[in-house]
């Protein structure tokens, strides 16, 4: 039987309520992921960790640059827990919205090396960087459940979040809430 992982998709200052790409509500997932935490042995993490100058730049204002305020995790999660961080959209010639794009350690080895084979996935933005990290961990043939109360939309069109839901479900990921997680 393979093991389970918290997976924690790009939590950061940035993406927050004062950051320079917030996501709406983006800070409210935070007491739900804290909340989860002490229910895995694994709680692996992302961060979006982009070069000052990069092309990603040219579809979205600069955000999480390395070694910045707003690279940095959310104030308020429990980072204390995050076994291990997974560093994505490093190169200025990409954008690295999948986790599974980290740069710092090859992410699908990773899990495999450990023995996990189910992931939960939590965090921002679902439309983007949790859509992308679910599919590629579909297709690398991992069990994935989306908390969707665990996750925020950037919705730059209306009902993005949504359509990222039903495309992650079709795709193979079950949808879950926190609380059926903790039952």
């Amino acid at each position: 039987m393979g093991k389970k992982a918290l997976f924690i998709v790009d939590v950061q200052n940035d993406f927050c309520p004062g950051g320079a790409l917030p996501v709406p509500e983006g800070d409210k997932v935070v007491p739900v992921i804290n909340a989860l935490m002490p229910h895995f042995e694994y709680v692996l993490a992302s961060k979006d960790w982009h070069p000052a100058q990069s092309v990603h730049f040219e579809k979205w204002p600069v955000h999480c640059v390395q070694n910045s305020w707003g690279a940095e995790f959310k104030e308020g999660l429990n980072t204390e827990k995050i076994t291990k961080v997974f560093l994505k959209g490093t190169s200025n010639k990409d954008d690295g919205y999948s986790a599974f794009e980290a740069t710092n350690e090859n992410l699908a080895e990773y899990l495999r090396k450990e023995g996990i084979t189910t992931l939960y996935i939590t965090g921002l933005a679902t439309d983007y960087c949790v859509k992308a990290t679910t599919l590629d961990a579909l297709k690398e043939g991992f069990e994935v459940y989306v908390v969707t109360d665990a996750i925020k939309a950037v919705n730059v069109h209306p009902n993005d979040g949504e359509k990222a839901l039903e495309e992650m479900q079709k795709a193979g990921a079950k949808l879950i809430t926190s609380k059926e997680l903790l039952s």
